[in-house]
């Protein structure tokens, strides 16, 4: 049974190249959410005035991966506990949100991120906001699969490359075969 889901994490490059290599993932579309503009630009969106949200929707085989492991995965491969900002990246855009489509999914949001928060894993208050649906809009396909298309870029192997090791090294074993070397 297929499920959607929309995480925003910082950059949806990092967020994208991290979810399209685990098993269950079915499609990852990055895009804007959350904001008050319709159709809105990549450069609208970083101005910081529309609102929106650099994001991924992940639609996913719940018959193959959870949610939570899914919301596990996003928790542990972005930092949760900066407002606004992801690194060098800042503004409202880079915020960690996760966008929920019905209370179930609310509710297993919001368990696994008090769960994680108990465990001690992160010195600092998880930030990472718990939001309804509002507005998905694509990203322009210039930023589709921009990782895997653009390794060499400096972005790319020093911001994202370390980004999938950890999730190589704490998840092997639900990587997409073609993604394990």
């Amino acid at each position: 049974m297929n499920e959607k889901i929309i995480f925003g994490g910082g950059c949806f490059w990092c967020t994208e190249a991290i979810f399209k290599r685990i098993k269950g993932v079915l499609s990852v579309t990055l895009g804007y959410a959350g904001g008050t503009t319709e159709n809105p630009s990549y450069e609208e969106v970083c101005s910081g005035e529309t609102n929106h949200v650099e994001v991924i929707k992940v639609e996913f085989d719940k018959n193959i991966i959870t949610l939570k492991t899914l919301i596990q995965i996003f928790l542990h491969t972005h930092n949760p506990t900066e407002v606004n900002r992801q690194g060098n990246d800042v503004g409202t855009q880079y915020r960690s949100v996760i966008f929920y489509f019905n209370d179930e999914q609310k509710n297993i949001a919001n368990e696994t991120i008090s769960e994680i928060r108990k465990s001690g894993l992160y010195e600092n208050d998880i930030a990472t906001s718990v939001e309804p649906y509002i507005n998905f809009f694509n990203a322009e396909y210039y930023h589709i699969n921009y990782y895997d298309n653009n390794k060499n870029n400096s972005y790319c192997s020093y911001i994202i490359k370390p980004k999938i090791m950890k999730l190589l090294n704490e998840y092997s074993s639900i990587i997409k075969d073609k993604y394990i070397n």
